[in-house]
């Protein structure tokens, strides 16, 4: 399963130059843990932060001009940091699997001539088997939609951008003349029709590029979750579909198909469930004669079932966590924002845990990312897997892991929860 070993995030709102894990310009970095929380008062980027990798997934599927308008960001000025007039960026270290060697993604979005966003870098990067040390080969190297791109999985130049600046132009006109090119020379020169679309949407399209389309599929993979309880009310037309959407809305299509099409690990985990959720017995589904879904409740204390329209939005939320974790094909990254809103806070350890089960099991669950400010979820966590957001005097915020204080990961060992640490302002700067 692919993982994220880091990333970094540069000019997005708060976030003025933020990193997270190992880069491939910080080795010395340990990298993210299967399961990731960041903490932090209100105000301090949260939100933000998980709106980053919603954006950039945002990028992928319909262009940045796009992505910049959607989920009421309200344009490129309003997203990019104030009193900046640098370009957004964003970085992405990861792994295919645990033996690859980590890939790394960049990527600056700015304004052209007209003031309208577009992708003014792009660039794809790994070391060669057998490569521990320094800079990693590029394979695909795009500036203003124009650039080379390497076909297979070896190939690559590498550009050493500290002690020179990359000339793309004398690049691509070497590559014409058939000078300079290293290996096989499997090289494409690539000129995007449309500068607001990444060249990974493009390229990754393409059988010669496989670690860009494998790239793609990632960043496709993702599931940003926007679950509203309203919405898992609603009542879908009956039909089974194999993956919870972000909102929530297809609930009752998913238990159809686990329900058709894995009868016997459904009833198991329907039972696991329902011992999860208080008083709840059973669960299960019913079609209307006008061809919609209900999904039902039963309540151990009466005989007849619940519609998930008189449910509560904690007993619906927490329910809607727990089957996206039994996935038969998870994605390979779940990203959740403050999933402890609604829920009793003595289910928020046990959702905790079922987090870190499903991102640290053998058969390769996702990584997850969450957000919180909830003391009972973040007694679950180990320092390691968290991340504490705060914001500077400037305005900006700041970020680092809760482990890296000696205090805290001292009196973690000896047992006192970290929630409670936090609680007590432990985990604040001082």
């Amino acid at each position: 399963m692919a993982k994220i070993e880091g990333f970094r995030i540069r000019n997005f709102r708060v976030l003025r130059d933020i990193a997270l894990g190992k880069l491939w310009n910080l080795q010395q970095a340990e990298p993210l843990t299967p399961m990731t929380a960041v903490i932090g008062k209100n105000g301090v980027g949260k939100s933000t932060l998980f709106d980053a990798f919603g954006f950039l997934a945002d990028c992928l599927k319909s262009g940045v001009e796009e992505a910049c308008d959607s989920r009421g960001r309200g344009g490129y000025e309003r997203i990019r940091a104030r009193g900046t007039r640098e370009p957004i960026e964003f970085a992405v270290y990861y792994k295919e699997d645990g033996n690859a060697r980590p890939i790394t993604y960049e990527v600056s979005i700015d304004l052209d001539t007209n003031g309208r966003p577009y992708v003014q870098r792009e660039r794809l990067r790994q070391r060669r088997k057998g490569q521990k040390h320094g800079w990693p080969f590029s394979f695909l190297i795009l500036n203003d939609g124009k650039g080379v791109a390497w076909k297979g999985d070896t190939e690559g130049r590498q550009i050493d951008e500290e002690n020179r600046p990359l000339d793309l132009t004398g690049l691509i006109e070497s590559i014409r003349k058939g000078e300079d090119v290293e290996e096989s020379g499997e090289t494409e020169i690539v000129e995007l029709e449309d500068k607001r679309r990444l060249g990974i949407s493009t390229l990754g399209a393409l059988k010669q590029h496989p670690r860009i389309s494998a790239f793609r599929r990632f960043i496709e993979g993702w599931y940003l979750s926007y679950f509203t309880p309203d919405a898992a009310r609603g009542l879908p037309l009956a039909g089974p579909q194999k993956h919870l959407n972000i909102h929530g809305d297809n609930l009752g299509n998913v238990v159809q198909f686990m329900e058709r099409e894995h009868p016997k690990r459904f009833r198991a985990i329907l039972g696991g469930i329902s011992e999860k959720i208080p008083g709840i017995d059973k669960i299960d589904t019913e079609k209307t004669p006008d061809g919609r879904l209900l999904l039902r409740f039963n309540d151990k204390g009466f005989e007849d079932p619940f519609y998930s329209q008189q449910m509560s939005d904690g007993t619906l939320k927490i329910f809607a966590y727990l089957l996206l974790l039994q996935d038969p094909s998870p994605p390979p990254f779940l990203c959740i924002e403050e999933p402890e809103n609604g829920l009793y806070h003595k289910l928020l350890e046990t959702l905790a845990r079922e987090f870190r089960e499903h991102a640290t099991g053998r058969k390769g669950g996702s990584q997850v990312l969450i957000t919180t400010h909830q003391p009972y979820f973040v007694d679950a966590l180990e320092a390691k897997e968290v991340w504490v957001l705060e914001k500077g005097d400037d305005g900006f915020s700041t970020i680092r892991k809760a482990s890296e204080d000696p205090i805290v990961k001292n009196m973690v060992d000896e047992g006192i929860p970290l929630g409670g640490l936090w609680y007590s302002d432990y985990l604040d700067a001082r």
